[in-house]
């Protein structure tokens, strides 16, 4: 039986204006709005602030590191995941490697 009294974990969700407000309206309380000057640093408080699934604009992505980008996609703990940004520009993570880096698995297809 699985234990009911343990918390699970929080989601925050890091992004501009337009994104924020749609989170919001969901119900979800972690929700930072940057802008493009307040971005990384937010979203890098966000990874170290105890969250169990950080979910952030791909125009963030697009600003950090490439040491900041490599342990954004290699971390599971807390989980990334970049969503579309609300101009519409995105870069689509395909299942074979959202399944690699999440589960750790490689898709094959049987032939």
């Amino acid at each position: 039986m699985p234990e009911t009294s343990k918390e699970t974990g929080r989601t925050v969700v890091v992004g501009e204006r337009e994104l924020a407000i749609g989170f919001r309206l969901i119900g979800l309380k972690d929700v930072i709005e940057v802008t493009p000057e307040s971005s990384v640093a937010e979203f890098q408080r966000a990874m170290t602030g105890g969250y169990a699934l950080v979910i952030a604009t791909q125009s963030i992505r697009a600003v950090l590191s490439d040491a900041q980008r490599a342990a954004a996609d290699a971390s599971l703990d807390p989980l990334v995941v970049f969503v579309p940004t609300p101009t519409g520009e995105y870069e689509v993570e395909s299942i074979e490697a959202l399944a690699k880096r999440v589960l750790g698995v490689t898709l094959s297809v049987a032939t």
